[in-house]
């Protein structure tokens, strides 16, 4: 009988404490027959190139200690190791010192491979396979024949992509990220915190924003084309259609300029919408006409786009969610004009378990900025009087909201009690500016303290999302002292003009990424 997916991956599992290390367990089995290829540049204890081929469900890996060549003349030594999980094909980074295979990682080549025979499970066993690489950088056909228990040789045959003399070494970059290896060992794209559970602990802590001439690619697009951002053709519709009309005078903002906007931005919103699933607020039509909410993972969309199935739906809940993971991932969100992105405030992981609390000051119509700074400014000494890590962001509309991490130990039901009990106390501070009544008709145009947003099905604004305003204003977090700046407005940045802020003083929230803290009674 053959092996299982989880039998052929448990000698990678046993040589690996998750614990420790950001590599992949291996849960995902393939939809089909796949036919990747993958070559990593590994530097552990010694160097080497680590040949993966994906064949049914997982990726059978040779290490090459001098790296695949396209000389046929050269036979490289070739070590067969332990199966790896299909999740490993992407894997770019560090594994800690001390862990099976402890060094840096890069993406040297990919692409796809085809078997020279019918059934390459067979030729394995017999101990010859015959195949092609279709990559970036190695072409052709090569060989891989057994020469021991393990030892394997890897050869590349005479045909049109032979090259003699051709070395590895010097082609060191990515294909994924253009880095070396030594450029990652020091900055890797991720970070893993060994005091966290392993599910948690790899902190993804930079995504690649689009290039100059993928920007130039995009504007130089007709109303429609297809635009490649990172290595990912995205089919693009409507280009010059207005989103949003223009502040004074400004020009109006087209499904272009929110493409563009959504790539750029990438790198400082995904921390706050990876691995979590995704509720978008739609205007295909503009946000003069009324928009929708889009929860549910739709029918068109492409097979790289991250999905989530929930395991226990309910009447209030999709059956399966998108979960942004990528620059593309946004630019592709943007082309179907989802303007608003709302995150879910728990992960896929652990869904009953928020990770952030939320006080939500939500201004009535009677309800000054200056009355919501007050409002704001109160909960900033609460907090601070409490000794809990927080910071505020304007909503891109009239309201501010302050967001709080907190280890994944509360159920939402504690986190909802809790920001109550807080926001309970500074109503009682200014009565006149806030109502408690549930129905806008019966609040007599007073602010609302809203803490029923600590709910799993409900969201809030995700940081640096647009919303559905005239000049595309943008939702962006703040320092503390920034409630006290008197040029401070809702809706001060748009997506024209944030970037430079970022630009200027950063991200704000950045303080707040990794933070797990346990809730201060209120009394």
């Amino acid at each position: 009988m053959p092996e299982t997916h989880s039998e052929r991956l448990a000698p990678y599992r046993r040589k690996r404490d998750f614990d420790r290390t950001a590599e992949p367990r291996g849960t995902r089995e393939a939809d089909g027959p796949g036919n990747r290829f993958v070559v990593q540049r590994h530097r552990a204890s010694r160097k080497h190139y680590d040949l993966r081929l994906e064949h049914d469900g997982v990726l059978l890996s040779w290490a090459v200690p001098k790296g695949p060549t396209l000389d046929p003349a050269v036979r490289r030594m070739a070590v067969r190791v332990e199966d790896h999980p299909l999740e490993y094909a992407d894997f770019e980074g560090t594994i800690p010192a001390g862990e099976y295979g402890g060094g840096d990682v890069i993406v040297w080549d990919r692409g796809t491979w085809t078997p020279g025979e019918d059934d390459p499970a067979a030729a394995l066993a017999e101990g010859t396979l015959h195949f092609e690489l279709h990559g970036r950088k190695l072409s052709g056909r090569f060989v891989l024949v057994r020469r021991g228990e393990q030892q394997w040789l890897l050869l590349h045959k005479k045909d049109e992509h032979a090259e003699p003399g051709w070395d590895p070494e010097q082609h060191p970059l990515s294909v994924r990220s253009g880095r070396t290896n030594e450029e990652v060992a020091p900055n890797p794209d991720a970070q893993w915190h060994s005091e966290l559970p392993p599910e948690r602990a790899e902190v993804r802590l930079r995504w690649q924003g689009p290039s100059g001439e993928e920007l130039a690619a995009l504007g130089a697009l007709g109303k429609k084309g297809t635009w490649r951002l990172s290595g990912r053709d995205l089919a693009l519709t409507n280009l010059d259609k207005v989103l949003f009309a223009g502040r004074a005078d400004e020009e109006p903002v087209t499904k272009r300029d929110l493409i563009r906007y959504h790539a750029l931005i990438a790198p400082v919103m995904l921390p706050y919408l990876v691995d979590r699933p995704l509720n978008s607020h739609r205007f295909p039509n503009g946000v003069g006409e009324s928009g929708f909410w889009h929860k549910e993972f739709p029918s068109h969309a492409p097979d790289w786009l991250r999905r989530w199935h929930h395991p226990d739906p309910g009447p209030d809940n999709a059956q399966s969610y998108i979960v942004p993971d990528s620059p593309e991932a946004l630019a592709w969100l943007a082309n179907y004009a989802a303007l608003e992105l709302h995150a879910w405030t728990s992960k896929i992981d652990d869904i009953d378990h928020p990770t952030w609390a939320l006080f939500d000051i939500d201004p009535g119509e009677h309800t000054s900025f200056d009355d919501v700074l007050v409002l704001a400014r109160l909960h900033r000494s609460a907090l601070e009087h409490l000794g809990v890590t927080a910071r505020p962001k304007v909503t891109g509309q009239r309201g501010i909201q302050i967001w709080v991490p907190v280890e994944p130990r509360y159920t939402y039901a504690e986190t909802r009690a809790w920001v109550e009990q807080v926001s309970r106390a500074v109503g009682d501070v200014v009565p006149e500016l806030v109502s408690w009544q549930w129905a806008k008709a019966q609040r007599r145009g007073l602010a609302r303290l809203d803490y029923t947003q600590n709910v799993q099905s409900k969201t809030l604004v995700a940081p640096y999302s647009a919303r559905p305003r005239r000049g595309a204003p943008v939702s962006v977090p703040l320092e503390w002292d920034e409630l006290d700046d008197p040029e401070l407005a809702p809706d001060r940045w748009t997506i024209r003009t944030v970037l430079d802020r970022i630009a200027t003083v950063g991200d704000p929230f950045t303080a707040l990424r990794g933070v797990e803290q346990q809730l201060p009674s209120p009394s």
